[in-house]
Parts: C-alpha cells; structure tokens; sequence
C-alpha cells in the first residue's frame, strides 16, 4: 500500500511540474503588447512615425526594451543603412566612367567613411554610456555628411544616392527625437 503511495505522489510530481513549465500563452500577448505600446508612444514622438514604428516592430530591441535601447537600435540601423550605401558608392565608383560622376561618387565616400567607422559607433558608446548629449551631436554630424554628399550632385549630375540618403537622413531625424527624449529623462 505504502508503494502505491509513493508511485501516485511522484507521478503527481511530475505532472505538477510539466505543467509548470508550460508556458501561458496569456503572459506572451501582455509582454508584447506593452512593447509595442511602448514603441508606440517613443515612435509617436518622432518625425516619421511610420519608419520609426517599421523598424522597431521588425526587430524588437528587447522583450522589455526602454527608451536607451530604442535609441541604440535606431543608432546601429543607421549605421547598417550608412555601411550599405557606403559599399553601394564604391561599387558606383568602380563601374563608372564618368570622371565628373566619380569625383562627387569619391567624395560621398570620403564623407561616409567616417560617419561609418567614427561617428555613430561613437554614438552608440556614448548612449550605451548614458552620455546622451554625445551621441546626439555625434548622429547629427552624420546628417551633416549625408548633406555634404547630397550638395556635391546638386545642379549638373542627376545623384544615384537621392533615395539612399533621404532614408539616412530620416533615420538620423527619428534616432534624433528618440535621443532628445533620453535627455528629457
């Protein structure tokens, strides 16, 4: 008797602890939703909305992101988006036989080689560091640069980078207002 017992008090067991390893599906939505409400209300803070929203929906920072992980995750897609158009104005440059094409295609690559390599990786240290003034003048010298390259196309030569740098530059704009908040505390 005293077996039975034992054999029905471990299967209990068992039974008491699968199921507390199971998940409930309710505490999921919660956790998503207040991300989302979250993003929501940063995103609605920003000039472009729909970008800011876009992109953090597609990669959520965290399960319980805050608003310095937001900005680090905005910082680091301008510098994906920065590293690409970078790479997209060097293959330019290499198929192009236009010398005066190539002289403003060289000089955009002068201008995002540093925003690439300095600027906003200094941006992200800074705000993973809480120096959030840094990181803000850090993003807006990228926007600067992105500028400077936009002007060098201006009248004659019609820029191959027009799109690209517009999406550069509205990230720059969200990842600014989203910076400005972090110093709003």
């Amino acid at each position: 008797m005293r077996k039975t017992t034992t054999i029905i008090s471990s299967f209990a067991i068992h039974i008491l602890l699968l199921i507390s390893s199971i998940p409930f599906s309710s505490s999921q939505p919660n956790e998503k939703n207040s991300t989302t409400d979250l993003i929501d209300q940063i995103c609605k803070k920003t000039p472009f909305y729909d970008l800011c929203s876009s992109i953090l929906n597609s990669t959520p920072p965290t399960p319980k992101p805050d608003l310095k992980t937001v900005a680090l995750v905005m910082v680091n897609n301008i510098l994906s988006n920065a590293t690409d158009t970078l790479n997209f104005i060097e293959a330019l440059i290499k198929k192009t036989s236009d010398r005066e094409m190539e002289q403003a295609l060289a000089f955009c690559a002068e201008s995002y080689i540093p925003v690439v390599k300095y600027t906003l990786p200094q941006a992200a240290d800074a705000i993973s560091q809480n120096r959030f003034g840094f990181a803000g003048y850090c993003v807006s010298d990228a926007v600067k640069e992105v500028n400077s390259c936009n002007k060098k196309f201006s009248g004659v030569l019609l820029s191959p980078l027009g799109d690209r740098n517009g999406i550069v530059q509205k990230l720059v704009d969200v990842a600014s207002a989203i910076i400005k908040q972090l110093l709003k505390g």
